[in-house]
């Protein structure tokens, strides 16, 4: 039960979006457990978004998933997480956060897991 939300300052065409989402879909992967088939994502384009002051392109991804994953799963993912950005919207890697959220209470379909 993945999640992730992308918000960037640039501007992302659908194409690009699409390009994104099904690259996130591979990317998830890289954490033991999670896939494609209950993973969520959420693209926020032209945020009102500042790095070190500046504007220039940049972006700010959280990664929410039900249970935990090892810090080796989250480097592999913050990788590959920086490669997607910079190849479809060139954000430079040092210019992207990837935050982490861990959760043991996940809802679904009118219940929890």
């Amino acid at each position: 039960m993945p999640f992730i939300n992308i918000k960037t300052n640039t501007a992302v065409p659908a194409a690009k979006a699409e390009t994104i989402k099904s690259a996130m879909g591979k990317a998830i992967t890289a954490i033991p457990g999670k896939s494609e088939q209950w993973l969520m994502v959420a693209v926020e384009p032209e945020q009102m978004l500042w790095f070190q002051g500046s504007d220039a392109p940049a972006a700010m991804v959280e990664v929410s998933i039900f249970g935990s994953a090892s810090p080796s799963a989250c480097d592999q993912m913050t990788g590959q997480v920086c490669t997607i950005l910079s190849n479809e919207l060139g954000i430079a890697g040092n210019r992207i956060y990837v935050k982490y959220a861990e959760t043991d209470k996940w809802g679904w379909n009118g219940s929890n897991f």
